[in-house]
């Protein structure tokens, strides 16, 4: 019965979290179609859509319904959960006005090689992978982590190609990036 209160304040400020990224989202992509923003994935974007529903769902189910506990690892879950937060703010505030769930392209666009982007080509998408295991994990929901990880690298295939042939296509992504890994980070240069 502990659990509830800590895992349904975690969901409750993981669901707040996503409701203010897509605001957010929103008001960048209206400012991005005014500067000419080409739309790519628009097809792929709904089904990314449910898999975040449905991690929700399943997560919810798992954990309230088979009467999960929390984790006896729990401190380090919530440390991967936290930095994955800085992580993610990070990201955001990098791209500022280009930062968006949908693949959008303003054509000539300066790439941005700053904070997080130093070092990763997809932030964002770490921050995700991190997410759909640690959360699940905290909570001893294993199902949810295993299903939503594979559901979430199987996305990624499909979503990074197609936003990375989209970025080389309108912008000089390519030459800015070819140095830089798409999830390990690289502290040399």
């Amino acid at each position: 019965m502990m659990v509830m209160t800590p895992f349904l304040l975690l969901i409750a400020f993981i669901v707040i979290q996503r409701i203010l990224e897509l605001l957010v989202a929103k008001r960048n992509e209206i400012w991005m179609k005014q500067q000419g923003a080409v739309e790519f994935g628009n097809r792929h974007y709904i089904v990314m859509v449910i898999l975040h529903v449905m991690f929700f769902v399943s997560l919810l189910s798992e954990t309230l319904i088979m009467k999960r506990g929390t984790s006896f690892l729990w401190p380090l879950f919530l440390c991967f959960f936290v930095l994955a937060q800085v992580v993610r703010l990070w990201a955001i505030t990098s791209l500022g006005k280009f930062w968006n769930t949908k693949i959008l392209v303003v054509k000539n666009a300066k790439i941005v090689r700053d904070g997080p982007y130093r070092f990763l080509k997809h932030p964002n998408y770490t921050v995700v992978a991190i997410e759909f295991f640690a959360v699940p994990m905290l909570f001893n929901s294993y199902l949810t982590a295993v299903l939503f990880t594979v559901l979430n690298v199987m996305m990624l295939m499909i979503r990074i190609p197609m936003e990375e042939k989209a970025l080389k296509t309108l912008t000089e992504y390519e030459e800015i990036f070819h140095d830089c890994n798409r999830f390990i980070p690289r502290f040399v240069k």
